[in-house]
């Protein structure tokens, strides 16, 4: 038996390796032991989670945003974006759409805009909820402060995705404007965890600037953190920012990161990203079958989903709420997985 494979048993047996063994793993991995990393991921999503793939319905509800992360293809000097905002009445139409296709959860999610103040965000939530009580709500609107994030809980929103992309400071960055900082980003994402939220965090891999040493920063401070949700995807450049020439990740490594993220974190709600399958036809089964548990289905009206435009060349935005179901369901299916849309709690939440 190899080092790695070494290094690969003790993750699986204690999910957790120290920074220089992770290191090792992801820099001299090779495919038989990659193929054992795999299929040690799988057999851990499956001890917590079975066979099941959770499915989210999200509804992209504005694509303004004040913020100027260099990678975004919605940053505020992106003159060339259509912006647009959904009205409650879109919303909900949205949520009815979704929760006649079966689906018992809503990401929302949008660009740091100053138009839907936490009075319009409070009434949004407490409106879905009115309608469908026995639906969570996940909202994905970027940094908040404390009050803010208590107003929403307690108005009835469940779930908090804040991808904090980069654990180094130096590398986050090259990443965002001055003005954005990695040690607020923690914080929010701390904030959320201790007013209750099941929390999401992630990051892009293979982004500008991104070292190995970087990757491993990011994989402990997921570990630190415990967050019961993980977005995982790679970067794929947007033609109107300044990183439009760089290079886009790759699948291996994008892969790679979904199972070590699936053995340091076994509990974790982790989806098969929308950028996964943006750069490879089978990236998001792919992704499944490495750990990952989760999908999340387009709800937004197909009339303004090119216009949320994060990242060049993303599948699924000419299609209807019910085609995009049918087709993945389809695909999970086939990949040998079940489609379940309940809510799909982490299994070690509950509401306080």
């Amino acid at each position: 038996m190899t080092y790695i494979d070494n290094l690969i048993n003790e993750l699986y047996e204690k999910n957790e390796l120290a920074d220089n063994e992770l290191l090792y793993l992801i820099k001299n991995i090779d495919e038989e032991s990659r193929k054992k990393l795999l299929e040690k991921a799988y057999e851990t999503k499956f001890k917590y989670y079975g066979n099941k793939v959770f499915m989210r319905g999200l509804i992209e509800f504005t694509n303004y945003c004040k913020n100027d992360c260099y990678y975004c293809g919605i940053r505020k000097s992106n003159k060339s974006a259509e912006r647009y905002r959904l009205s409650l009445e879109q919303i909900l139409e949205c949520c009815n759409i979704g929760y006649n296709l079966g689906y018992r959860t809503y990401v929302l999610q949008g660009g740091e805009d100053g138009f839907y103040t936490d009075d319009r965000i409070v009434e949004i939530i407490k409106t879905i909820k009115a309608f469908f009580p026995e639906c969570a709500i996940t909202l994905s609107i970027g940094e908040k402060p404390y009050g803010s994030y208590e107003r929403y809980y307690e108005a009835g929103a469940d779930r908090y995705l804040l991808r904090h992309e980069s654990a180094n400071v130096e590398h986050y960055g090259k990443l965002h404007p001055r003005e954005l900082s990695l040690s607020n980003r923690k914080q929010c994402l701390y904030n959320l965890k201790e007013i209750g939220y099941q929390v999401g965090a992630g990051f892009m891999v293979e982004s500008p600037y991104q070292t190995e040493e970087n990757l491993v920063e990011d994989l402990l401070f997921l570990k630190k953190l415990e967050p019961h949700m993980v977005g995982i995807g790679p970067f794929i450049p947007h033609k109107d920012t300044d990183f439009r020439d760089k290079m886009q990740g790759t699948l291996e490594k994008t892969i790679l990161m979904v199972a070590l993220t699936r053995l340091l974190l076994p509990k974790a709600l982790i989806p098969a990203t929308t950028a996964l399958g943006t750069i490879h036809p089978l990236g998001r089964e792919m992704g499944l079958k490495a750990g990952a548990n989760v999908v999340m289905p387009n709800l937004s009206p197909t009339k303004v989903r090119a216009k949320y435009s994060l990242y060049d060349n993303k599948i699924c935005t000419g299609d209807e709420a019910a085609e995009c179901r049918y087709c993945i369901e389809r695909r999970i299916e086939n990949s040998g997985f079940v489609v379940d849309t309940s809510r799909g709690d982490n299994i070690e939440w509950k509401r306080t």
